[in-house]
């Protein structure tokens, strides 16, 4: 005879026990609340980045393209300067440029960030807006939730270093990046003199990118907060409620 499938120790560990969980911070997933009664029903807000300043910057073009397909979608849109941004780091927190991005991105309900690709990565101007933005403003956490589509444009042939980047950064900032992406290739090529994109498969694209974001922004925004609400937060913050609580003075 063969060996049994579980044992009676493999029975014992597979038990529907969690000694470890803490209950009164457990949750069971509720469909309910990811589908909520009441939706929002103003235009889905977004606000997209480029990250390059050249007077004729492809990634400006794109994310100028983008934004009119957005509106043309339904969307309310709002494209940010870098223009005059400092460095992370390099001017107060109250610096005018500094508080336009942040009032932006605390706007938005969805973001598109379009970068140049540069010696293999994103480019430093968008990844400067992106440092600028904090995980958290008082109690908020500007990005958490918000649904987040990634472009980039190359100066020769097609690549996907800087989109991979940005994904990792969504990630990190704790964004629901869409799976769709858009990365054009000789994108010098790509644009009329009157700085239109062309007709070509990576409009399509774009246009494809485009519909999927506000489909998912659309989806998620009315439960952002609960797609992002963790057992490990919620458990952290009652162990802080219960010392305030329990503290002999104050």
């Amino acid at each position: 005879m063969g060996r049994p499938l579980l044992t009676q120790k493999d029975k014992e560990l597979l038990s529907n026990t969690t000694p470890n969980l803490d209950e009164s911070a457990f949750t069971k997933p509720d469909r309910h609340r990811l589908f909520p009664a009441v939706g929002a029903t103003h235009p889905p807000r977004l606000l997209l980045l480029y990250g390059s300043v050249r007077e004729r910057s492809y990634s400006r073009l794109l994310t100028f393209e983008a934004a009119r397909l957005l509106q043309k979608m339904g969307a309310e849109t709002r494209i940010f300067d870098p223009q005059g941004l400092p460095q992370p780091d390099g001017a107060p927190e109250d610096h005018p440029k500094v508080q336009e991005l942040r009032e932006l991105v605390q706007w938005a309900e969805g973001m598109v960030w379009t970068s140049p690709e540069r010696h293999g990565a994103m480019s430093s101007i968008l990844k400067s807006q992106i440092d600028w933005i904090p995980l958290s403003i008082g109690a908020v956490r500007p990005t958490q939730g918000k649904t987040l589509a990634v472009m980039q444009v190359c100066g020769g042939s097609q690549s996907f270093n800087a989109v991979n980047q940005m994904r990792v950064l969504g990630r990190w900032m704790r964004m629901l990046t869409i799976p769709n992406q858009s990365s054009v290739a000789k994108a010098f090529m790509e644009f009329d003199d009157n700085n239109r994109m062309k007709p070509s498969s990576y409009y399509e694209r774009v246009v494809d990118v485009m519909e999927e974001l506000v489909k998912f922004t659309l989806l998620t925004r009315d439960s952002k907060d609960y797609l992002t609400d963790r057992y490990s937060e919620r458990r952290e913050s009652a162990e802080e409620l219960s010392k305030r609580v329990n503290q002999r003075s104050i």
